[in-house]
């Protein structure tokens, strides 16, 4: 692991901290909402946390952060929720109903805070709306959340892609996602992405919302027609992982 995190803020008031592991070949992204209540999506592996904990200073008090959020009940998602909410004391947790039932407020030292389906939660000038995507990227209790004042869709590990690669790209996205599932079904994450009878209907939910930022758990935030690369990665995932394919992450009712 790098010794070093990347800073780079996105739009304005939305940062990406990125922490390249050269033995994934992957960037470790995650992102800082500077508000009134101050937001951290995905809060790093333990052992990333001294160096994700030095990078938030640079841009805030560490100790002011009010919620911290995360897709789904992983290792890089939340695994340092404990050790954020040590340093926070106003700090709590914030995801869906599942997620709170099945692994979070038994594993976390403060209860969560559960959005509904769409409800949304302000930080001050911000307002951050969550939607339920079961299985999309993955886990049952997967839920995404999208700014509506800079139409940012924190997207957890959709549009994933390998390398030490740069802050943000305008093009070249999907086809970059592409590439990294075709891979991935040859390696140890084969099963990594399921393709439900709903994960179509879910990208394209998503893409209703017309986001013109897209910040990715591994890769390079996309800046942009979010809409369309939504849209695109729907057909790209039925194509490698849907009805018809060899890959073992399919499973249809």
């Amino acid at each position: 692991m790098t010794d070093k995190a990347r800073v780079t803020e996105i739009v304005p008031d939305l940062y990406t901290i990125s922490i390249y592991v050269q033995e994934f070949n992957l960037r470790f992204n995650h992102f800082l909402i500077k508000d009134e209540e101050p937001l951290l999506f995905h809060t790093g592996m333990r052992q990333m946390f001294p160096l994700l904990r030095d990078a938030v200073a640079r841009v805030i008090d560490p100790s002011t952060l009010r919620w911290i959020s995360f897709s789904h009940f992983e290792a890089d998602e939340c695994g340092a929720l404990n050790e954020w909410l040590g340093v926070a004391p106003q700090a709590e947790p914030v995801c869906g109903l599942v997620g709170a039932l099945v692994s979070v407020n038994d594993f976390s030292i403060r209860p969560a805070r559960v959005l509904a389906h769409d409800e949304i939660l302000k930080t001050g000038k911000y307002r951050l709306r969550l939607r339920q995507t079961p299985h999309v990227p993955h886990n049952w209790e997967a839920s995404l959340l999208f700014e509506e004042v800079t139409r940012t869709l924190l997207c957890s590990d959709l549009f994933s892609h390998e390398g030490d690669v740069e802050p943000i790209i305008e093009s070249d996205l999907v086809e970059r996602a592409r590439r990294s599932l075709i891979e991935g079904q040859k390696g140890p994450f084969s099963n990594a992405y399921p393709y439900t009878p709903l994960t179509e209907s879910i990208l394209h939910g998503l893409a209703d919302l017309r986001p013109t930022q897209l910040a990715l758990m591994h890769g390079s935030a996309f800046v942009g027609n979010g809409e369309r690369a939504l849209r695109d990665l729907a057909v790209t995932m039925r194509e490698v992982l849907g009805p018809g394919t060899e890959s073992p992450g399919s499973f249809h009712s």
